[in-house]
């Protein structure tokens, strides 16, 4: 069965109402075509399906809006980070002789619409029927006007607003003053093939059970499992997905399964409960490598047909961890949950082992955070002397890539370094939120070398914070990692820096002695990192001596012993060729 045909039995298996995207509209493609979905609110009212024309860098989104008004207005479009102010949307309305108006808008730092002298809006189908309204139009990724909302690569911000009503005009409508939200997803996807399953493909559910979701904005849950007997062989994952239990399509917001990296025959307490939970055993907290991520609107994640996630063997502990996010922005009450995530493994092993490079910064708090800045910037470096040390002579290939920080991050990217030339980015978020994590298969596998540095750059907005937000494993502490996918596995499985432990003492000491900052040399690193009045003065000193300090390696095997070598005062990597900003394709307008 092709992609096409499954993709359209199971959206009519959704909903069997006639699904607009389908029709004849694309018959001449339509075999070629993969569509993907989303709700976009929590009662799963507003849903959202959307396919890619790489080629003609469209996408084509259609609307399902369930609600008892045949008169509604509906906007709906984009924003850097969810607000319904300062966003790029589109418009479906109608006036009081019931014309039906499809316009491009775009709203200022109070919501109130402004229409856009040019209409990048295309509405291509309309129909309602009962109490349901379907539309689908077309947008191009980049409309090249001015102001408007570029469709790039990572997390896209889908922002809508609702009235009922028919409208005189829409100058001077307030959509913040209006139901509105939004809704994170991922709509640039990497297009791949279909999976072929050997006889021998078992499938295992770890799902939650019956879980009473609090009427609280955020939630993470975590349940511990024990993983099946028949793991102490050693198996495959190929694939795994999503398994969302109905009525719940606008909660689960991401998930993800941890490996508890423990002795086999360690028997671990059992665990049901917040996440977050200050009473959960100490032992729980080796439950964090990573096996499967998944986020709203992503579907099924293949590995690539040569490689398989190494799951179970002798040595290998049988227990995992499912973490459910749950997003209530409504504070809805009696929901019982059981989702979770399907993973698809077999005992026909593939030619290679994929393995998993943690690269960006250590879980220090040697690099911290000034409060209220914008978007300060750290970077964890995979230095060339690591690369030397851990790869093999061929490299790896690197294919997918999931970037993590906490709370504060706003902008994730990874540059790849080769004999100071900069290559290609191997991955980027400009829009990174930590409540929408999922591992992303790379649009072109990533050949990295012997020689070769990465550099992952980390944004972070701490406005909101009082004083410094250090780096370390608590929420409210903040990370830099990039979790990278590769085949065949090595024995590198940690590269990743922090500034070098010599210089960060002098530097304390210069505060205290020319600055008059209560810094000592019998504090500790956070203290004294506390003990600092953060100035704009001292911001800027402090990133600059992130950005020229020489670094502390840790490169590590997968025993956790580092490589042979010497690992401190190394300095950054140096980029004598930078990366040429990319050119925008703005030749021609839709």
């Amino acid at each position: 069965m092709n992609i096409f045909v499954f993709s359209l039995l199971f959206l009519l298996y959704f909903n069997s109402n006639y699904l607009l995207l389908c029709s004849n509209l694309y018959k001449s493609n339509a075999t070629n075509m993969t569509f993907f979905q989303t709700a976009l609110d929590t009662d799963d009212k507003i849903h959202m399906f959307w396919s890619i024309d790489y080629k003609a860098e469209l996408v084509t989104i259609e609307l399902r809006l369930n609600v008892p008004d045949d008169k509604l207005w509906f906007a709906v479009g984009f924003s850097a980070y969810g607000q319904i102010t300062n966003a790029d949307l589109c418009i479906l309305w109608m006036d009081k002789k019931l014309n039906t108006h499809f316009d491009d808008i775009s709203t200022d730092d109070d919501g109130f619409v402004t229409e856009d002298n040019h209409n990048d809006c295309q509405l291509m189908k309309l129909k309602r029927k009962g109490s349901v309204t379907r539309f689908v139009f077309q947008r191009k990724f980049d409309t090249c006007e001015p102001g408007d909302y570029v469709i790039e690569d990572g997390t896209n911000c889908i922002v809508y607003a609702i009235g009922s009503g028919t409208l005189n005009h829409i100058y001077g409508l307030r959509l913040n003053k209006y139901n509105h939200g939004f809704q994170r997803v991922h709509l640039l996807k990497t297009l791949t093939p279909e999976v072929t399953f050997p006889d021998d493909t078992r499938v295992l559910d770890i799902v939650h059970d019956k879980v009473h979701v609090p009427n609280t904005d955020t939630t993470y849950w975590c349940k511990l499992h024990l993983l099946p007997a028949e793991l102490v062989r050693k198996q495959h994952i190929i694939q795994y997905e999503a398994v969302i239990q109905p009525g719940s399509e606008g909660l689960v917001h991401h998930m993800e399964v941890f490996h508890c990296e423990v002795a086999a025959e360690i028997t671990l307490p059992d665990w049901d409960g917040s996440c977050f939970d200050k009473t959960m055993p100490d032992i729980l907290h080796n439950c964090k490598r990573v096996l499967a991520a998944w986020a709203l609107g992503a579907g099924p994640f293949s590995y690539p047909e040569v490689a398989g996630l190494p799951f179970g063997g002798h040595n290998y502990s049988r227990y995992v961890m499912l973490e459910v996010h749950y997003n209530n922005p409504d504070l809805k009450a009696g929901v019982i949950d059981s989702s979770g995530v399907r993973l698809y493994y077999t005992s026909t092993l593939r030619k290679y082992d994929v393995g998993i490079l943690e690269i960006g910064l250590e879980y220090t708090d040697k690099n911290s955070i000034p409060p209220k800045q914008a978007a300060f910037a750290l970077s964890g470096y995979c230095v060339s002397e690591c690369s030397r040390a851990g790869l093999p002579p061929d490299g790896i290939t690197i294919f997918a890539s999931q970037l993590h920080t906490h709370l504060t991050g706003i902008r994730v990217y990874t540059r790849h370094v080769r004999e100071g030339k900069e290559l290609d980015e191997l991955n980027r978020d400009n829009y990174y939120s930590t409540h929408f994590q999922e591992i992303r298969i790379l649009k072109r596998p990533v050949h990295f070398v012997p020689g070769d540095a990465l550099i992952n750059v980390c944004e972070y907005d701490t406005q909101l914070r009082e004083n410094i937000t250090l780096g370390g494993y608590g929420i409210k502490d903040e990370m830099c990692v990039n979790y990278m996918h590769y085949y065949p596995k090595t024995t590198l499985e940690v590269c990743k820096s922090s500034v070098d432990s010599q210089v960060l003492s002098n530097y304390f000491e210069y505060m205290n002695k020319y600055e008059g900052q209560a810094t000592s040399k019998n504090k500790s690193v956070s203290e004294n990192y506390l003990s600092i009045k953060w100035t704009p003065y001292t911001t800027k000193f402090l990133h600059t001596l992130y950005n020229r300090a020489p670094l502390s390696m840790q490169c590590n095997q997968s025993s956790g012993e580092r490589f042979p070598g010497f690992w401190n005062g190394i300095p950054p990597t140096p980029i004598y060729e930078p990366l040429k900003p990319k050119e925008r394709n703005c030749n021609s307008v839709l």
